[in-house]
C-alpha cells in the first residue's frame, strides 16, 4: 500500500491506480447490436407510457 506521512505523524493511504488502456470503438456488428436494443427500449418504454396513460384516463 502507498503510504504518505503529513505533517503531525499522519499517514494517508492512497488507492492503487487501476492501469489505463485504450478501447476499441465497437465493430459494425456491435454498433448494430445498440441500435436494435436502443430501438426494443424504445418502444417498451413508449408502450409503458401509453399503458400508463390509458388506465389513468378510466377512473
Amino acid at each position: 500500500m502507498p503510504y504518505t506521512t503529513e505533517e503531525g505523524g499522519r499517514l494517508n493511504n492512497f488507492a492503487r491506480e487501476p492501469k489505463v488502456y485504450r478501447a476499441d470503438p465497437p465493430s459494425e456488428k456491435q454498433q448494430l447490436n445498440y441500435v436494435i436494443l436502443g430501438g426494443i427500449g424504445v418502444i417498451l418504454v413508449g408502450g409503458l407510457i401509453f399503458v400508463a396513460f390509458s388506465v389513468s384516463s378510466l377512473s
